[in-house]
């Protein structure tokens, strides 16, 4: 299996610099273990405005990402709760 890189937007930043430092370490370490298998992981793909863009579940958090496979880059827009990251 090969390892894609993760690239977190500044906005992202600041949402993750923003949520408790132990879920906020969760958060990182499922990003660090998805980029490892991303190639056994069921993708889930967003719809309607989000089309393009998928997400990665933790918890009660998601991650919402767009995937460059030629370039084997993640690339994460937002994290949030679920209640409010489709907003």
């Amino acid at each position: 299996m090969n390892k894609y890189s993760v690239t977190i937007l500044p906005k992202a930043i600041d949402e993750l610099s923003k949520i408790d430092k132990p879920m906020a370490k969760r958060i990182t370490d499922k990003l660090a273990w998805f980029s490892k298998n991303i190639e056994v992981v069921e993708l889930l793909p967003l719809r309607s405005e989000l089309s393009g863009l998928y997400k990665l579940k933790v918890g009660a958090y998601r991650v919402i990402y767009e995937l460059d496979q030629s370039k084997r880059i993640v690339i994460v827009h937002k994290i949030g709760h679920r209640r409010d990251i489709y907003k």
